[in-house]
């Protein structure tokens, strides 16, 4: 009987210039259309490459899998919106790609359909690949389970390999170019959030360059093991997090730049870096080794006397083992600068010198400059170091870093300005050179510029396609 049902819908579909389209593997009648029209609404599953066409404006409707291996080609210029209500999000999920390939004049933009947008009025972009990770799910080393609630009975919300397996650094889960995602991010369950751009377990065949987080409702950008390397990501105005790395994340980031609302931050603790090896501050391979060059992330303190909201408290937090290194890069206008927190775990500052790098770079108009705590961690740190003697290594003076007590004097344009703001050094800046690309971890993989920071004097590169 159902059988005979479907034929006699699909017979009326054909007769009225109904589209038909598949969903989980069962073909649905969407409704009368005309033939010179495009389906506009995604949901369910797609199965099959797909390409989303500039002259139309896409609404996804729920969370939306591409399956299948399955390629979602976006044409520059396109637009997706999220539906209100039905927290819409769009996931990659492993062995599939995304080619969103903007343009500076095209830029393809994933946003809230709403008149008034908030930040959280939809889900974000999670791409999930096969490249190695430290997590493991069901007692599967090697295979994480992404937050955010993605994942279901097929597996589809699984990153990563196992680790008895082959492993595929190089995966590829296609092309991120000149995009911007905007008042993304949805609260699954605390600490279980998906947010603006979240990667897990992708490859450095991936392309990732020029992409925007607006208005998240969580972290802008959050990493859960991989190699996928990025270059020109702008986070603005994020709730939590501007740039997050979890289990055994190994990739290469340069050019960043971050700008926060002060009056906003997360009950979590708001930063611009957070990075942990996993959440238990394990020993587990691989782990989290991110290397980050030329960012310019900048807190609630325009100045020292401002004081913004109470819930900013690190420019950088590397925590749980983790061994991120930054070098040639601004943290601006924090309470504190660079914290290397050793209170979970295996303590982070056995990864001092010989993994965990900080050269180069520039902290500013933070009260704490440098901040180091083993809390009640029963770990025994290697050395027993403290605030003191963490600051000490900081200004080591073959790494080349400095201390300045106002944000002024890093001579960044109009970088606080929140509508309209200028990220570039000025001729005279303290960031206008200095950068060095001579150590191991910057040989391959970054382009070896002069300037400390995001931008060059006079640059470019980040405005035009962006929205402030």
């Amino acid at each position: 009987m159902k059988k005979l049902v479907l034929f006699t819908l699909l017979i009326a579909a054909a007769s009225m210039g109904c589209r038909k389209i598949e969903v989980d593997g069962s073909t649905t009648v969407t409704g009368p259309v005309d033939n010179n029209n495009e389906n506009t609404i995604l949901e369910g599953r797609i199965t099959a490459n797909r390409t989303l066409k500039a002259a139309y404006t896409y609404k996804l409707r729920g969370l939306v899998y591409v399956t299948n291996g399955a390629i979602l080609t976006i044409e520059p210029g396109t637009k997706i919106v999220g539906e209100t209500g039905s927290k819409g999000g769009l996931i990659i999920t492993r062995s599939c790609k995304i080619i969103a390939d903007g343009t500076v004049d095209k830029p393809i933009v994933f946003t809230s359909e709403a008149a008034t947008p908030q930040r959280g009025d939809w889900a974000g972009l999670v791409i999930l690949g096969n490249a190695p990770t430290n997590a493991s799910f069901n007692g599967v080393q090697g295979i994480g389970e992404i937050e955010g609630g993605i994942n279901n009975s097929d597996g589809l919300g699984l990153y990563g390999t196992p680790s008895t397996q082959a492993q595929n650094p190089a995966d590829n889960s296609g092309v991120l170019r000149f995009v911007r995602i905007e008042y993304a991010g949805f609260a699954f369950l605390p600490d279980k959030e998906i947010n603006g751009l979240t990667f897990g377990g992708v490859g450095s065949n991936t392309i990732v360059d020029n992409v925007q987080v607006s208005y998240a409702n969580d972290d802008s950008f959050e990493w859960f093991g991989g190699t996928v390397n990025c270059t020109h990501l702008i986070s603005y105005k994020t709730l939590d997090d501007d740039f997050d790395t979890d289990n055994g994340y190994s990739g290469k980031v340069q050019f960043g730049i971050s700008i926060r609302d002060s009056a906003v931050a997360d009950i979590s603790k708001s930063e611009a870096f957070e990075s942990d090896n996993d959440a238990n501050g394990s020993a587990l391979l691989p782990q989290t080794s991110v290397v980050f060059s030329n960012m310019t992330v900048m807190g609630p303190k325009a100045t020292l006397s401002n004081t913004g909201n109470n819930l900013y408290v690190w420019g950088a937090q590397i925590r749980r083992n983790s061994s991120m290194s930054l070098f040639n890069s601004i943290i601006m206008g924090y309470p504190n600068g660079l914290f290397i927190d050793a209170q979970k775990g295996v303590p982070t500052d056995n990864n001092i010198p010989g993994s965990l790098f900080a050269q180069n770079n520039i902290i500013a108009g933070c009260p704490v400059p440098v901040l180091y705590s083993l809390g009640s961690n029963t770990n025994v740190p290697l050395t027993p170091n403290t605030t003191a003697t963490i600051t000490l290594w900081y200004n080591t003076p073959a790494y080349a870093n400095s201390i300045l007590t106002n944000n002024s004097e890093v001579g960044l344009v109009d970088a606080f300005n929140y509508n309209s703001p200028d990220f570039n050094p000025s001729g005279s800046s303290a960031a206008a050179t200095g950068a060095s690309f001579s150590h191991p971890k910057l040989t391959t993989g970054f382009t070896a510029v002069a300037y400390k920071g995001a931008c060059a004097p006079g640059d470019t590169w980040w405005k035009t396609w962006t929205k402030f």
